[in-house]
């Protein structure tokens, strides 16, 4: 309870900074929990047109009352459930999803669609990670793939493998975003960002992706990594400010980890809160409503519109 009223108190104080506020074991292969209570079923296939919930959070599982708490958020919020990476600590083997990850956010793994994190690749090729998630996390070892939410055209991507133009993930997500242009709105998201104010610092290597979704048009950007909320303003690739066709990165890697504080803020930061809880992104069909949901109350919300 201390710990949490702390955590309250850094975050009030930092929504004033700006804005409105190993290898796999032999553990049996983990079968998938019964739904907690309260526990909303899996959402219908999305229909083009009408909102939808995109809700998560990085950093999350540590066999402790935190992912608990998150968890607990999610059984209140319904809509499709990302994650950002870093799921079961601390080195992402079939125990620490068996024992940590499947009983807090596993209960919406149905809804789940995840990102592998640096943590799940502790264990060679992330192997349990792609037989936790099965086909939710896309094809097996690769760990992008792609997906309508109505209207919206989300991306999923894996910061942990090549990165860099020439490699083989970027001339998928080219062929994506090509084969996709007809959709107005479309997020991206991974663990490793490439603008941050935490301990982590910013990961460069990532700036060739943000070109490409840039490029684009791409309109949200999620990722993980460092364990503490920031919302940045739209910019480009190399920071700049860039209201009209800049992407809005949100990091949150809030999900259960122990938080973070944050180091000297970078350019376009406008809140930086260090608090658990999940990002509740609602998409409508040109446009977007953010809300950080903090496990003791909302702590950041705002509004912004597609390219």
């Amino acid at each position: 309870m201390l710990k949490w009223a702390g955590a309250l108190i850094t975050a009030l104080a930092c929504i004033s900074c700006g804005g409105t506020a190993i290898g796999p074991t032999d553990v049996p292969p983990i079968a998938p929990g019964p739904p907690g209570p309260g526990v909303p079923p899996p959402p219908p296939p999305p229909v083009p047109g009408l909102p939808q919930v995109f809700v998560g959070a990085g950093d999350i599982a540590q066999c402790d009352n935190n992912s608990q708490a998150t968890a607990r958020l999610l059984d209140t919020i319904g809509g499709t459930v990302f994650t950002l990476g870093d799921n079961a600590y601390s080195q992402g083997t079939r125990e620490n999803f068996r024992a940590c990850y499947d009983p807090t956010w596993g209960r919406h793994k149905g809804r789940t669609r995840p990102t592998p994190g640096n943590h799940e690749y502790e264990s060679p090729g992330a192997f349990p990670y792609f037989e936790y998630f099965g086909a939710n996390a896309g094809p097996a070892g690769l760990g992008h793939y792609s997906f309508d939410l109505g209207s919206w055209h989300a991306i999923a991507l894996n910061s942990n493998i090549p990165v860099n133009s020439a490699s083989s993930q970027a001339a998928w997500l080219r062929t994506d975003l090509a084969s996709h242009r007809p959709s107005r709105c479309t997020i991206a998201y991974w663990h490793h960002p490439l603008f941050s104010s935490g301990p982590n610092g910013p990961s460069v290597n990532m700036r060739d992706f943000w070109r490409i979704l840039y490029e684009a048009g791409v309109d949200i950007v999620m990722n993980g990594h460092d364990h503490l909320y920031e919302r940045f303003a739209p910019q480009d690739p190399d920071g700049r400010p860039d209201p009209g066709r800049g992407i809005r990165q949100f990091t949150v890697g809030t999900g259960g980890a122990a938080l973070y504080q944050f180091a000297a803020p970078g350019p376009n930061s406008e809140v930086r809160i260090s608090a658990f809880g999940v990002l509740k992104l609602t998409l409508v069909s040109d446009g977007y409503d953010w809300e950080f949901v903090g496990v003791s109350g909302p702590l950041d919300s705002g509004a912004g519109t597609c390219h």
